[in-house]
């Protein structure tokens, strides 16, 4: 059983994932491969422990919950996530899209393309689905009318096939909304 801490890991993950990734992102794959040695060693985690985990060091990559084999097909790697909805097979084939093909920004168009590569049911309505998705924090706007994955898109696909860690994953990756207060009433008649 997972304690507290557990839980306030995934937060602080949830939390500085997207300025971690987006340092990442800015660099090429040499300066990716140096600041990750750099952090490394900066934090003490013997390089080989990285390099054996793969870009995440989360539970999540530890107990083996998704692949670091980019070989995989889609077919492969959809079966590995089980992916139950339409929305969710949209958020799988958008994180394949960006982690296994390189393509970060994609159209709807891409991700009925590579559906249809994976053998998978064709979505009835392929634009509806990504827009689900991205009214449900899986896909973010990105240039020139393109989607992409969120941050807690992307930790929703790593946490899958366990649906439960997925869905723990999305709720502690959402902002949480402030409450309003009810103004006072004036009893003054």
């Amino acid at each position: 059983m997972r304690g507290p801490e557990h839980s306030d890991n995934l937060d602080l993950l949830a939390e500085v994932l997207p300025d971690v990734l987006a340092a990442f992102r800015r660099l090429d794959s040499d300066g990716r491969e140096r600041l990750l040695e750099t952090v490394a060693t900066a934090l003490g985690i013997p390089l080989r422990r990285v390099l054996a985990s793969g870009p995440a060091l989360s539970e999540a990559a530890a107990s083996g919950r998704f692949s670091q084999d980019l070989s995989l097909t889609p077919k492969e790697f959809l079966l590995q996530k089980k992916p139950r909805t339409d929305v969710e097979r949209v958020a799988c084939l958008g994180y394949y899209l960006a982690h296994y093909r390189d393509t970060p920004h994609f159209k709807t168009l891409d991700i009925s393309k590579l559906n249809t590569e994976a053998a998978q049911v064709k979505f009835a309505n392929a634009a509806k689905a990504v827009n689900n998705a991205t009214q449900y924090g899986y896909l973010a706007p990105a240039t020139k009318g393109n989607k992409q994955l969120s941050a807690a898109g992307e930790l929703f696909v790593q946490a899958l096939p366990d649906h439960e860690a997925a869905k723990t994953a999305m709720a502690a990756a959402r902002p949480k909304r402030k409450m309003k207060r009810p103004r006072a009433r004036d009893d003054r008649a």
